[in-house]
C-alpha cells in the first residue's frame, strides 16, 4: 500500500490496513462530529464476531459531552461514548480502575482488502481492555444508497478523503479507486 498504514491479518475479517488516530478527547469530539454532520450516508454500532449492528441514524444528533461521554442524541434514542476522563459523581464515583478502562484508547481510520485492493472502509473505536465501542461505516463506492451493489461510484469515498485529509494529513489515496467490487468481510 502506499498510504502509510499498517497492514493487519484480522480472523474473520482478512487483511485490514489501519490508519491510527489520536485519542485524546478534542480530537475524537471533532471526529463524532465530523463523521455525524454525515448522517445520511453512514451506518453505526459495534461489530464484533457474530454480530453486526449497522444501524441508520433517523437524524442528525445533538452531541453533548458530560463526564467523558460523547452523547450522540437522535431524538427518540442515543448513544453514550466514553472518550475522555470519567469519574463519576460525589454519590457514586467511577472506581479508578474501571475508570482507566472506559475511555476510547484506540482510534483507526480503516479500509479492508481483498486482492490488494480495498471493499470497505470505516472507523472504528476501542477501549482500554480492547473491546469495541464503535464502527462506522463510512459510503462505500459500490453500494448504493440503499446499500445494494452498484457500478463503482467514487464520489462515495469523498467523506473518507475528507477525514484522511483532516486527522492524518493525507491527501486522496489512488489505491481506494481500484477495487471492482464490495465484499462481505
Amino acid at each position: 500500500m502506499s498510504s502509510g498504514g499498517r497492514l493487519k491479518d484480522e480472523p474473520g475479517n482478512g487483511l485490514v490496513e489501519i490508519f491510527s488516530l489520536p485519542t485524546d478527547e478534542a480530537t475524537l469530539l471533532r471526529l463524532l462530529k465530523e463523521v455525524f454532520a454525515h448522517w445520511e450516508t453512514v451506518h453505526f454500532g459495534p461489530i464484533v464476531q457474530g454480530a453486526a449492528y449497522e444501524l441508520k441514524a433517523p437524524r442528525a444528533p445533538r452531541i453533548t459531552m458530560l463526564d467523558g461521554y460523547a452523547t450522540l442524541d437522535f431524538g427518540d434514542w442515543h448513544v453514550h461514548v466514553c472518550i475522555g476522563t470519567t469519574v463519576g459523581d460525589a454519590c457514586n464515583p467511577t472506581e479508578p480502575g474501571v475508570a482507566a478502562i472506559r475511555p476510547c484508547q484506540r482510534a483507526e481510520l480503516y479500509r479492508f482488502l481483498r486482492d490488494g485492493a480495498p471493499v470497505s472502509w470505516g472507523l472504528r473505536l476501542f477501549n482500554g481492555a480492547e473491546e469495541q465501542l464503535m464502527t462506522v461505516l463510512l459510503p462505500n463506492p459500490f453500494l448504493d444508497e440503499h446499500d445494494r451493489p452498484c457500478e463503482p461510484n467514487w464520489d462515495r469515498l469523498a467523506l473518507w478523503d475528507r477525514l484522511r485529509s483532516e486527522f492524518l494529513d493525507l491527501g486522496p489515496d489512488s489505491v481506494d479507486r481500484t477495487g471492482h467490487r464490495f465484499v462481505h468481510g
